[in-house]
């Protein structure tokens, strides 16, 4: 599986759901199956399966993730305007568009299978070194977010890093978040309850550079759609 252009990003958002709603298409309501990751291996020249375990070791050996998900700018067309979102689930790129045919683009991990969601909503507010609180949802089937149900402060252990994008559908807070997260090696990875996560360094960049009320579009195959999108 190669990684495909970002070329394809460039038609319009009514499109882009539409793709995203093709994709779902033979998938079981609210489920997600979602790609697993691959990387190029310059020795082999051949595409590899990256998995938790080689995650780890790679960073462990480099202390930084594969070249791929490093902050680069790259070649990018899309009708969106500057400061637009684009999320491309299925390879791990989080982009910021910037304008004049160019995005950054970012590594990011995102929802393992069953959390994988798809749709456009926009950036509510921002917060630096967040609180975190997790969902009931969670709480009731992971017996370790039980005693974090009235909030972890923000700080370096803090799941949600350094800084956190809250995602709005309209007035409504969708749960969703872009966030930093304390376990980079997890970045490029299928990993979370639907958020994103991306580095520190990465998310404060990203908060830096956008306003609240950006647009935000979030692809991902297999993906159910955010529900009011």
């Amino acid at each position: 599986m190669k990684r495909s252009s970002a070329s394809f990003l460039g038609m319009k958002s009514a499109a882009f759901l539409a793709v995203a709603g093709l994709l779902v298409g033979g998938i079981a309501a609210g489920l997600a199956q979602v790609p697993k990751t691959q990387i190029y291996d310059t020795k082999t020249r051949t595409w590899i399966a990256y998995d938790s375990k080689k995650a780890r070791k790679y960073y462990a050996a480099n202390g930084q993730v594969p070249e791929a998900f490093r902050k680069q700018v790259v070649p990018f067309r899309t009708a969106e305007k500057p400061g637009t979102i684009i999320i491309d689930g299925n390879q791990h790129f989080l982009y910021l568009v910037k304008g004049g045919g160019q995005a950054v683009r970012y590594g990011i991990g995102v929802g393992r299978d069953g959390f994988g969601w798809a749709g456009i909503v926009r950036v509510g507010r921002i917060a630096e070194w967040p609180t975190w609180t997790p969902p009931a949802e969670m709480v009731a089937r992971d017996p370790n977010a039980v005693k974090f149900a009235g909030g972890m402060p923000g700080g370096p252990d803090n799941p949600l890093g350094a800084r956190a994008l809250y995602l709005y559908e309209g007035d409504q807070d969708t749960i969703y978040r872009i966030h930093g997260t304390p376990e980079p090696w997890s970045i490029g990875l299928n990993v979370s309850s639907g958020c994103i996560r991306m580095n520190n360094e990465d998310i404060v960049d990203l908060a830096s550079q956008i306003q609240v009320g950006a647009k935000v579009i979030v692809l991902m195959q297999g993906a159910s759609l955010y529900k009011g999108v």
